[in-house]
């Protein structure tokens, strides 16, 4: 396990094919650098978790990956391909699909409608087999959407639009699913209830996850491999037993 006194390269793949790969990514705002030089990977069904405080980098990290801000140094390669700099659009279209904190659902739609939006990337014959096989995932997943598939999203629960905005990422058929703080402002018990979906997720489509996450806690119980970030830099890197018992994560996360 590396730590800040020496940088940690990029983790080699460990279970299956390599599926997402960061290259020494460097990302500014202006002048101003947020990630320095970041290395990851992820591979196949495996959930890799992101782990720092407010300003690490975390969410920016996310952002590069998805086309939403494009780095300025790095290479971030998706299955071998180079998407480097490719807008949010086509990004998707590769197979990543993200669940941005905040949701970002169309409140006025209804459940199903949010989710036919899900779809909006794929051909006419991936999106008939979003409509059938896909759909029944995500009905399986989350049963209260299939319940509630008329109602307005603006209408339910916290928890119930995270289920929804996740359920929508689903719906585009994605090889690797981003989330941004997917626990955010729910209860300890719908926390620990999103976490065992998010491990379902990962089991049952050989979907690889990449998890954000602020509740170190959590996100150590269900991820196989972690980066820690701290002022947009990779500080610690490991599985998620050598992390937990790391005394740095302990201190800063977790109250040790």
């Amino acid at each position: 396990m590396a730590d800040r006194d020496t940088a940690p390269p990029a983790a080699p793949a460990r279970t299956g094919t390599t599926r997402l790969r960061l290259e020494e990514v460097s990302t500014f705002y202006g002048e101003a650098q947020v990630l320095k030089a970041i290395s990851l990977t992820v591979s196949a069904g495996q959930i890799v978790a992101i782990l720092g405080s407010n300003g690490a980098g975390k969410t920016t990290l996310l952002k590069t990956l998805t086309g939403l801000v494009a780095p300025r140094t790095g290479k971030i390669l998706f299955e071998d391909r180079s998407i480097t700099g490719l807008p949010a659009h086509a990004v998707i279209r590769q197979g990543i699909a993200s669940v941005p904190e905040g949701r970002e659902l169309f409140g006025s739609l209804s459940v199903m409608d949010n989710l036919l939006i899900g779809t909006y990337s794929l051909s006419a014959k991936k999106r008939k087999e979003a409509l059938t096989d896909r759909l029944e995932m995500v009905f399986s997943l989350f049963p209260i959407l299939r319940e509630r598939v008329r109602q307005k999203a603006e209408t339910m629960s916290g928890g119930q639009q995270q289920m929804l905005a996740m359920g929508r990422a689903l719906m585009a058929l994605p090889k690797l699913l981003a989330l941004d703080e997917p626990s955010l402002g729910l209860s300890p018990l719908l926390v620990a209830e999103m976490m065992r979906v998010l491990k379902e997720i990962a089991g049952r489509g050989d979907i690889s996850l990449l998890l954000v996450e602020q509740n170190a806690r959590a996100a150590l119980k269900i991820a196989d491999y972690v980066y820690v970030l701290d002022r947009g830099a990779v500080v610690l890197t490991g599985t998620a037993r050598e992390v937990l018992e790391s005394p740095v994560i302990q201190a800063a996360y977790l109250g040790g």
